[in-house]
């Protein structure tokens, strides 16, 4: 019978043995600052040349640098494009966490995943939904307790904290939201232009004007815009704080999360929203007269005349309502998205998204609630 070949490469306290099929790769005493370079290519060359399996171990390593991770993770690395066996159970326990680490793959795949049969399919999305409906609950009733200990005076939400997050969201939101509203106003009044010149009654522009934007259209307007410039920056600030541990510190330090983070901006926006929707409303009435007296001709007079005609206290007041209940969508789904957001850049930017589409997508079916309740009062 043939000797077992051996072949014995020592590199800085590395030494690596090929023997039959499996190789060897030994470190001991100090490795530092070695030639990772020529060791990988070594073995590299080697596990060419009839190796199924691969054992990395240490004895009595001391003092170890990068050069000794480079060579680990290289080896590993092309040990499993090879399909070749490997096995570290023979390094310390901190070397194995981090190669194990290393070569984890926490990313989850956005679309495929699993097979999944289509019974199996609907009962995943059946837990899911039902987990997701959970946990809103359990965030609002978190949110409740939390306003209870604010009324009781237990709270432990900071007045700095509520006039930042109402500069935030007031002062620093007004061009944005009267530029948008006066071009929406703009808008109607060419839109209701077009039908009205048919039949002669391009005065009643201004009717059409003051009531879409009191009624509705200054609210939704403001609304979609505060959804996402305010709603995607609490969730981007709070996702931020989770991906930082910011959050476990405050738990740690026994500080509640929703009294600290979510109370500011809820009062915040519940404060702005209203004054907000009154500015809308206001813009949008400047841009419909702006196209009725300076496009269509119409005597401003006249246009004042029959704006205030059609302004009626119950219109203004439904729309300051929707603003108000707008608000409090906008901070619960802003600063529900943060808080269950995941610890990676990718989930800050997933949590911002699903801020924006939730809040509009419930502004839109409190809209259509807020509309039938109004039609059985008679408001």
């Amino acid at each position: 019978m043939k000797s077992p070949k051996v072949t014995d490469i020592p590199m800085n306290n590395i030494v690596i043995t090929a023997e039959n099929d499996k190789l060897n790769i030994i470190f001991s005493g100090d490795v530092l600052g070695c030639d990772s370079a020529g060791a990988v290519q070594k073995i590299q060359g080697m596990l060419q040349s009839g190796i199924k399996q691969v054992v990395i171990k240490a004895e009595d390593l001391e003092q170890w640098d990068s050069s000794l991770l480079v060579v680990i993770y290289e080896t590993l690395r092309l040990a499993q494009a090879t399909k070749l066996k490997a096995d570290i159970k023979g390094l310390p326990k901190n070397l194995r966490d981090l190669m194990q680490l290393a070569f984890a793959d926490d990313r989850k795949p956005t679309h495929g995943g699993e097979d999944y049969s289509f019974l199996e399919s609907i009962g995943k999305a059946t837990i899911d939904s039902a987990k997701t409906v959970s946990a809103v609950f359990s965030f609002l009733k978190q949110t409740l307790s939390s306003l209870g200990r604010f009324f009781s005076g237990n709270s432990v939400m900071r007045g700095v904290d509520f006039c930042s997050a109402l500069e935030d969201c007031g002062p620093k939101a007004i061009a944005i939201v009267s530029l948008i509203s006066f071009l929406v106003g703009l808008i109607l009044a060419f839109v209701g232009a077009i039908q009205l010149q048919t039949f002669g009654a391009q005065i009643y522009v201004a009717s059409l004007v003051t009531i879409g934007m009191c009624r509705i259209m200054g609210a939704i307007m403001v609304g979609i815009i505060m959804a996402g410039r305010t709603g995607s920056s609490y969730a981007a600030t709070i996702g931020t704080m989770q991906v930082n541990e910011e959050l476990d510190a405050l738990q740690t330090m026994g500080l509640s999360r929703v009294d600290f983070l979510v109370l500011p901006r809820i009062f915040a926006l519940i404060l702005a929203m209203p004054i907000l929707t009154m500015l809308a409303d206001i813009m949008g009435m400047i841009g419909g007269a702006t196209v009725g007296v300076f496009m269509l001709d119409l005597p401003y007079e006249e246009y004042l005349k029959y704006t205030l005609n059609a302004f009626n206290l119950k219109n203004f007041l439904v729309g300051i309502f929707h603003g108000f209940c707008f608000g409090i969508i906008i901070a619960l789904c802003g600063c529900y998205s943060g808080l269950t957001c995941g610890r990676n850049a990718d989930s800050v930017g997933v949590a911002t998204t699903k801020s924006v589409v939730s809040a509009i997508v419930w502004m839109i079916v409190t809209t259509g609630i807020i509309t039938v309740i109004c039609l059985e009062l008679g408001i």
